[in-house]
Formats: structure tokens, sequence, C-alpha cells
């Protein structure tokens, strides 16, 4: 039987080396004659030993997993560490990603009353993206496509599950309103949370560096670029 330390050390080393986190049953199954209680009280005691002015990492719970994550005041030399080329998101897709993640399941059709624009290359960016997927379809004439949010998404954004996401009142064509494009905006994912009251007016999300993971650097910056649209509906809902 290990000692409430021991424990507290095996999870250490074991959100160390996990690249994507680890559930509370993962880190069961790893540390041998632990229940949930015993590995619930470790994380809260390694919790508490990071929240210090001395730990540069904090652990955070993201997409139901826990991670080691860097502080967002470390950013900058994580930067200079990693210079690699960002992945960008327009600001229509950032926009339509905002309308999705608030409103789903959603269809292409609902979201695009919302934008009052079609989003035939935006959704499709998404979905590349792996920020979007198809969710079933909605039992209505045509049964057409619902679209949500994936856990790539979570993890981006830092958030255990769609409940964490701030409060944001109801969408309107005045709120998601754009004309020229748009100067670029960059948000730290660490303050998403706090700036996501700002995602329906101005279209303001962060977005992550191609192969850059949260437990690299906790918080990425991230600049917005033009995108264009592309019309025509998706091979997917013009099916029965």
């Amino acid at each position: 039987m290990n000692t409430e330390k021991q424990t507290r050390n095996i999870i250490e080393a074991l959100l160390i080396v996990s690249e994507n986190g680890l559930s509370v049953d993962d880190l069961k199954s790893a540390i041998p004659q632990t229940d949930g209680k015993d590995i619930t009280e470790g994380i809260e005691l390694l919790r508490r030993e990071y929240d210090t002015p001395e730990r540069a990492f904090n652990i955070a719970e993201i997409a139901g997993k826990y991670r080691i994550v860097t502080k967002p005041e470390y950013l900058q030399w994580i930067n200079n560490l990693y210079k690699k080329e960002t992945e960008r998101l327009s600001s229509p897709a950032l926009e339509t990603l905002a309308i999705i993640a608030y409103k789903q399941p959603v269809t292409r059709t609902e979201a695009e009353s919302i934008r009052g624009v079609g989003l035939g290359g935006v959704l499709r960016t998404l979905l590349d993206k792996d920020l979007v997927q198809v969710r079933g379809r909605k039992e209505v004439i045509g049964r057409p496509l619902l679209y949500g949010t994936t856990d790539k998404f979570l993890e981006i954004f830092g958030l255990n599950s769609l409940d964490d996401l701030p409060a944001l009142r109801d969408f309107s064509e005045e709120d998601l309103e754009y004309g020229k494009p748009q100067e670029p905006v960059l948000v730290d994912m660490a303050e998403a949370k706090e700036t996501g009251e700002k995602i329906g007016s101005e279209g303001t999300i962060s977005e992550v560096s191609e192969g850059q993971s949260v437990r690299e650097s906790g918080s990425i910056d991230v600049a917005i670029e033009a995108e264009n649209e592309e019309p025509g509906e998706m091979k997917e809902e013009g099916r029965g």
C-alpha cells in the first residue's frame, strides 16, 4: 500500500510523461491498490504544492484529463524556445466556431442564419482542423447534419467540459456582424475564458500552433488572418 506522499509522487511522474493527460481511471489502472479517493487526494496535494510563486507549473483538468501545464507568465520564454509557424483561422471561421460552441448541436442552416452568410468553406476548415465534428442528424425533413465541437477544441481552450464555457448572451446578427477583414487579434489561451464574452461581437478566440500542446506551453498567442469562404453545400448534407 502506497503512502499519501508516494501516491502523490507517482501521480506527478505519470503526469509528466503523459502527452495527452490522464483521467482518474487512467491513474487508478497505473497505480495498483489505489482507489478514486486516493487519486483525487494525491492530485489535490499536487495542486496545493504547485500553486505557489516558486513553481512554474499548475495542475489543470482539461477535457476530463489532468495535465501539468506551465503558468501563463512564462509564455514569452516558451515562445522564444518554440518558434514554430502558427496555424491561423480567419475571423469568419472564429465566429462560426463560436456559434457552434454555444449553440451545439446545430445544423449548418441554423448557423448560417445566425451569421447571415454561407459557411461552406469555413465549415470544411473547422472539420479539417478537428475543431468541429458531425454529431448526428436532426430529425426533420431532409435530416440535416448536426455539428458540435471536439475534444481538441476543449484542449486548445483549456476547458474541462462545455459547462466551463463562459456565459454568453444569445447571438444576434448585430453580435456577429462583420464587414471588412479585421486586423489580427491576439488572444492568450490562458485568458480565453475571461475573454469568451467577446467572441460573439469581435470574433476573438485563441488558436494553437501546429504540434504544440497545452502541456508544453499552457497558453499560446495566435493571429487571425483573412480566409476566403467557399460557396456551395457540403456533400454530407446533400445526402438523404
